[in-house]
C-alpha cells in the first residue's frame, strides 16, 4: 500500500490514479495524519504531493518530519519535495525565474531508481516559483532544467526521493516510468490491488468496524449507494436495512424501479418513505442554488433521522460517499481553500443521531466503483448509469421549484435519455440531462404566440468528474432531440445545448 499525503495539490487525484492503474492501493490521507497512525498503515512507501503554498509562507501546510525516519520511501512532488528539503535542514527560496508547462530535463544521474530505463526526449511539467537554494546533508542533484537546478534530488541511502515537476500529468510524458520506478524499483510493491482484493479487504474492514452492530444504509438508487448496499450486505447481511427517501425531486419511474431491483433481484431490505411534500414545502420560493442543497440536505436528515429512529439498535450509517465528493466538498488539508459545492452526504451527522459513519467506498473514483459493481455481480444498466445529483432534479430547475417546473422537467429528461440510449451514446457520455432555465421566450405555435420556458441540455465526457468536456453530439441528433422536446412538452418552446467545459464551469448548473 502507497500511502498519499495531501498537502493541497490539484493533482492529488492523479496521483491516486496513477498508483492504482499499476495495481498497487493507495490512500490518500491529510498532512495532520499521526506517525502512529501511519505506522498502523504500515505504507510501502510514501508519496507527498504537491500544494498551492509556499513552505517559507507562515501556516504553510506541513505533516511530521518523523516520516522521514520510518525507513519508508518517500517520494515528495514539487510542494512535497519542498517540504522535505526544508525539513531536513535545507533551504527553499522563491526564485525570480519561475517556471510553468513543459521543460525538458537534462543532466539526469541515469544511475538513480527514479530514472531507470528514461529515454530521451525527457520533457517534463513544471508548476512552481520556489526552488531549492540549499540540500539537506546526504542529498544530491539527480536532474535539472535550464531554469531549475534542482529539478530531482535524492539521498538513495535513506530512499528518500524529490522531483520538482510533476509525474502524474499526461504532460510528463515518461512519468508514469518515473512513478512505476518508485512503486516497483524503490519501494518493493506488487501489483496486487485488484478489485476482488478490494471486495475481500472492504468486507473484512466493514464486519472489523461494525463487529455485531446493526447498520443503516440511506439509498439514492444510484451505482455508488447500490454498490455501497450490495458491499455491506455481504458482509454482514440482514443487520443492514437501507431507508430510500423519495424526495420529489426523482426522474420519472425512479422509485418504482429502485423497489423492483432491490425487491426482486438484490433482495436487500429497503424501507421507503415517501417525502415529497415535505420536500416541496421546505423548498418553497428558495433560488438560491446552495440554499437548496442545504435545504435538500437538512430535510433528508429529518426525515432520514426519524425513520431510523424507528430501528432499535442501529449503530451505523452507511453512505456512498466517493473520493471526487469529499475534495468538492471541503479543504483538502484544513485550510481556506474554495469549497466547490456542499454534498449533503458529505461532513458528518448530527451529533443527536448517535451513529458511526461507514463509508467503504471514500477512497474510490466513480470508474472504480463500476468495476467493483461487476465484480458484485451488478446487473450492466445499473453499473452504467449515469451520475444523479442528491438533490435531485431540485438543483436541475433553476430557479423556484414548483410541481409544474418538476412535471415539466421530468417530461424533458425522459425524451432525452431515450434519444440518447437510441443512438448509442449513453455509456459514451459521463452525464447527460436537462435543465430548466427560469427564462421564458416568445415562440409561435400553431400561428399562435407563446411565451414559454427554455430547457438546455447538458453533455459531457470524462472519466472520473474532476474535468470535464462537452460532448461533440451530432447536428441531426440536437435538432431530433429538439423537435420532440417542443413538439411533446407543453411548457417549452426553446431548446439549447450547453457547450461549456469544466473548468471552468461544473458539469452540474447548481
Amino acid at each position: 500500500m502507497i500511502l498519499i499525503i495531501d498537502f493541497g495539490s490539484q493533482y492529488n487525484q492523479l496521483i491516486a490514479r496513477r498508483v492504482r492503474e499499476e495495481k498497487v492501493f493507495c490512500r490518500i490521507e491529510p498532512p495532520t495524519l499521526s506517525l502512529e497512525a501511519i505506522r498502523e498503515l504500515a505504507p510501502e512507501g510514501i508519496i507527498l504531493s504537491g500544494g498551492p503554498a509556499s513552505i517559507y509562507e507562515k501556516n504553510s501546510p506541513r505533516c511530521d518530519p518523523g516520516v522521514f525516519a520510518l525507513g519508508i520511501p518517500v517520494l515528495g512532488i514539487c510542494y512535497g519535495m519542498q517540504f522535505m528539503v526544508d525539513a531536513l535542514g535545507g533551504r527553499v527560496t522563491a526564485t525570480p525565474r519561475r517556471e510553468y508547462g513543459f521543460a525538458e530535463l537534462r543532466r539526469i544521474d541515469s544511475r538513480d531508481p527514479l530514472f531507470r530505463g528514461l529515454k530521451a526526449p525527457r520533457t517534463c511539467w513544471m508548476s512552481h516559483g520556489d526552488a531549492i537554494e540549499r540540500l539537506p546533508e546526504g542529498f544530491r542533484v539527480t536532474a535539472a532544467t535550464a531554469n531549475t537546478a534542482a529539478a530531482a534530488v535524492s539521498d538513495r541511502r535513506r530512499r528518500l526521493f524529490g522531483v520538482q515537476f510533476h509525474p502524474e500529468v499526461a504532460h510528463t510524458p515518461q512519468g508514469g516510468l518515473i512513478l512505476r520506478n518508485f512503486l516497483f524499483h524503490v519501494c518493493g510493491c506488487r501489483r496486487r490491488w485488484t478489485m476482488k482484493s478490494f471486495v475481500r479487504q472492504a468486507v473484512e474492514e466493514i464486519r472489523r468496524t461494525a463487529g455485531d452492530g446493526r447498520v443503516i444504509l440511506g439509498l439514492s438508487g444510484g451505482v455508488d449507494s447500490t454498490v455501497t448496499a450490495v458491499l455491506l450486505h455481504r458482509a454482514i447481511g440482514d443487520r443492514l436495512t437501507c431507508i430510500f427517501v423519495d424526495n420529489g425531486l426523482l426522474r420519472e419511474g425512479e422509485a418504482a424501479r429502485l423497489k423492483e431491483l432491490f425487491d426482486r433481484h438484490l433482495r436487500i431490505r429497503v424501507r421507503f418513505v415517501n417525502a415529497a411534500r415535505r420536500f416541496l414545502k421546505a423548498l418553497a420560493g428558495v433560488t438560491d442554488p446552495e440554499r437548496k442543497r442545504k435545504i435538500i440536505g437538512r430535510v433528508f436528515l429529518e426525515v432520514f433521522e426519524s425513520e431510523a429512529g424507528r430501528l432499535r439498535g442501529a449503530d451505523f450509517l452507511a453512505q456512498g460517499t466517493l473520493y471526487p465528493d469529499v475534495i468538492e466538498s471541503m479543504s483538502a488539508y484544513g485550510g481556506p481553500s474554495s469549497v466547490i459545492k456542499s454534498h449533503h452526504n458529505v461532513g458528518g451527522l448530527p451529533k443527536r443521531m448517535r451513529l458511526r459513519l461507514i463509508e467503504p467506498l471514500r477512497h474510490l473514483f466513480k470508474d472504480e466503483v463500476r468495476r467493483l459493481g461487476r465484480e458484485l455481480g451488478l446487473p450492466e444498466e445499473l453499473i452504467w448509469r449515469q451520475p444523479f445529483p442528491g438533490p435531485g432534479l431540485g438543483i436541475r430547475v433553476i430557479g423556484e421549484i414548483t410541481p409544474r417546473r418538476l412535471e415539466i422537467l421530468r417530461a424533458v429528461d425522459r425524451i432525452l435519455l431515450e434519444e440518447i440510449k437510441a443512438a448509442g451514446w449513453y455509456r459514451r457520455l459521463w452525464q447527460s440531462f436537462a435543465v430548466l432555465l427560469p427564462v421564458k421566450t416568445v415562440g409561435v405555435m400553431g400561428d399562435a404566440r407563446t411565451y414559454e420556458s427554455i430547457a438546455a441540455i447538458r453533455a459531457v465526457t470524462s472519466r472520473d468528474a474532476m474535468t470535464a468536456d462537452w460532448a461533440r453530439l451530432p447536428h441531426a441528433f440536437l435538432a431530433r432531440v429538439s423537435n420532440r422536446i417542443i413538439n411533446e412538452v407543453r411548457g417549452v418552446n426553446r431548446v439549447v445545448y450547453d457547450i461549456s467545459s469544466k473548468p471552468p464551469s461544473t458539469i452540474e448548473w447548481e
